[in-house]
């Protein structure tokens, strides 16, 4: 009887453990977060605001003889467009262009303002939400880039600006939206002008 029971227990000890090793695997947790409840990486944002000249000297007073030597300050509607990626939580790269329409004094009248080129951005301090995810940051950032005025000849032609500041940014529950604020220093240097632009941002992050 002893033989026979050692017999059937070595038998069946093969069986148990292909048994044990066939057995399901644990379900995911389904508590666990399928998505960043930020998003990083490529990204397109939007910005409008309002864009002020300091002074604008006349380029050619030969053809607009009624501007005199310039128009005192300039102020009009702005806005902009970039494209770019984030490198980490901290840095970002972007290319912009952004365009506005400028009204001096009834002699001088109004031009257009157009510029494109590379813009930086830096984030000097963050702040963690309840869940430790870093959702609202204050940055620098910097852009520079060929420029255009229209009419020829009234605040220039051709021009190199250069834009920067500091800004807000926070990152929405609506994971790829983010929006902001930013207040810029620019200088266009061909026409030795000076002026701010201060602007809302809406960033959609892919």
């Amino acid at each position: 009887m002893v033989k026979s029971i050692a017999v059937a227990l070595a038998l069946a000890l093969p069986l148990l453990a292909g048994a044990q090793d066939a057995a399901p695997s644990l379900q995911e947790d389904p508590r666990a977060a399928k998505f960043h409840d930020v998003e990083r990486g490529f990204f397109v944002g939007f910005e409008a605001g309002y864009l002020g000249l300091l002074d604008t000297p006349t380029a050619d007073p030969g053809k607009f003889p009624t501007a005199g030597a310039g128009g005192g300050s300039a102020g009009g509607l702005a806005v902009g467009l970039t494209v770019g990626v984030d490198l980490g939580t901290r840095l970002s790269v972007a290319v912009f262009g952004e365009g506005g329409n400028e009204k001096a004094n009834a002699d001088y009248g109004a031009f257009s303002l157009f510029a494109g080129g590379l813009d930086v951005r830096v984030s000097v301090l963050g702040e963690k939400d309840r869940n430790g995810w870093d959702r609202f940051f204050v940055y620098l950032h910097g852009r520079g880039g060929y420029a255009r005025s229209f009419p020829n000849g009234l605040f220039g032609t051709n021009d190199f600006i250069i834009q920067g500041g500091p800004g807000v940014e926070y990152f929405t529950q609506l994971r790829h939206f983010s929006v902001g604020l930013a207040a810029d220093y620019l200088r266009a240097t061909k026409a030795g002008a000076s002026g701010y632009a201060i602007y809302p941002t809406v960033r959609y992050t892919f």
